[in-house]
């Protein structure tokens, strides 16, 4: 979700598929055609919809948006009764309301689900919720609150919240606003803001912190802390398979950008408010000595902020198996690379008519990815009929 003008043009780009640099097990072998995109409607009509994903092994489709509202998908339709509506604890508009919801790897027992929102006064929640008795609707009234986080402005919320293939739940934090980061959050380990954080929430109420996260024991730093040094982490995913973490982190002044490290190494300083993407911010303190650049970056003459997305893992098109694919809320374009022996590799620009103001993807249990837009589409990722 960009955290520019939301009047921005969009920006009409002429995409084409770059040639394949790397033709290995994860993309088409010599002889095989390109893969090519297309998108099918999936359901039209919803209020800013933040956010798709789906409980492990359940075909249906759980839709946040961010006034306050969780919606299921399910055989196609789009049912009427909603899942969640907390509208009355979301404070909506700019960069805040309910971003993300995360379901438990549990959940088929336990029928366990997290959601992350601003609330009434602008602050951050994350809150665990159970579902009823009834599949389709959950109980409000099991509301238990996780993280409680005042924030200082109403812009740099991050908002994502998911389970890590270790079964911590992981919470994306924006630096808390402003421009510039004038509080210094980024680089400040002593606060939750700026980072992503990385929680037990079984071990304890409302949570624990893992012992070996690698701030614990640190004097003066937050425990819960997992990765630091961001500014406003607009989605970030792992890729179990591969063994890696994304981040994409909205830029300031020039810069957008997308980190990748690996999954399991916790303490990385990711740059910001010294780095922008690969460039120094700070220009009176711009050592990079132990920072993480970023694996890409695109500046403000071809976007204005990143949309982060999903590697595909999918088995529809078994030929983009470790593609990441992004976009931009303001161009609209449809991008992916893979990630291999610490590089950005196989980078392209993929030939689908302009996409719209994205503001998330989306991946169901199976894998497949989704594109949810600001006039309430979502829209499937899906071969193109080649004739």
């Amino acid at each position: 979700m960009s955290d520019r003008s939301t009047t921005a043009a969009a920006l009409v780009l002429t995409l084409g598929l770059a040639a394949c640099e790397d033709r290995g097990p994860q993309g088409p072998g010599p002889g095989e055609p390109p893969v090519e995109l297309a998108f099918e409607t999936v359901v039209t009509g919803l209020n800013n919809p933040t956010y798709l994903t789906a409980p492990p092994n359940d075909d249906r489709l759980f839709i946040v948006e961010q006034p306050g509202r969780i919606l299921i998908v399910e055989d196609g339709a789009l049912r009427t009764e909603p899942f969640l509506d907390i509208r009355s604890d979301v404070s909506f508009g700019g960069e805040r309301g309910l971003f993300s919801v995360a379901f438990h790897p549990g959940y088929a027992t336990n029928r366990t689900f997290f959601v992350h929102y601003t609330n009434t006064g602008g602050d951050t929640r994350v809150v665990r919720y159970e579902t009823s008795a009834n599949p389709y609707v959950a109980d409000p009234a099991s509301a238990s609150v996780v993280l409680a986080l005042d924030q200082p402005f109403g812009n740099h919320n991050g908002g994502h919240v998911l389970f890590g293939p270790d079964g911590m739940l992981y919470v994306a934090l924006g630096d808390g606003g402003s421009a510039g980061d004038p509080q210094d959050h980024g680089q400040n380990r002593g606060t939750l803001l700026g980072a992503l954080l990385r929680i037990d929430v079984d071990g304890a109420t409302p949570y624990a912190i893992p012992p070996d996260n690698p701030f614990v024991g640190t004097p003066g730093a937050r425990g819960e802390i997992w990765l630091y040094g961001v500014r406003n982490p607009w989605r970030v995913a792992f890729d179990a398979a591969a063994d890696l973490f994304y981040v994409a982190d909205v830029g300031e002044n020039v810069w957008e950008e997308v980190t990748v490290v690996p999954a399991g190494q916790g303490g990385l300083n990711l740059g910001w408010n010294i780095m922008e993407g690969l460039h120094c911010f700070n220009a009176a303190n711009c050592n990079t000595t132990g920072l993480i650049l970023p694996a890409i970056e695109y500046d403000h003459g071809d976007g204005c902020s990143v949309t982060g997305g999903f590697v595909y893992r999918g088995v529809a098109m078994p030929g983009l198996a470790g593609h990441y694919f992004y976009s931009d809320y303001c161009s609209g374009f449809l991008r992916s690379f893979r990630y291999a022996d610490g590089a950005a590799t196989d980078a392209r620009d993929w030939d689908v008519p302009n996409l719209g103001a994205v503001l998330s993807f989306g991946a169901d249990a199976m894998g497949e990815l989704y594109v949810l837009t600001a006039d309430g589409t979502v829209r499937r990722m899906v071969p193109a009929d080649v004739p």
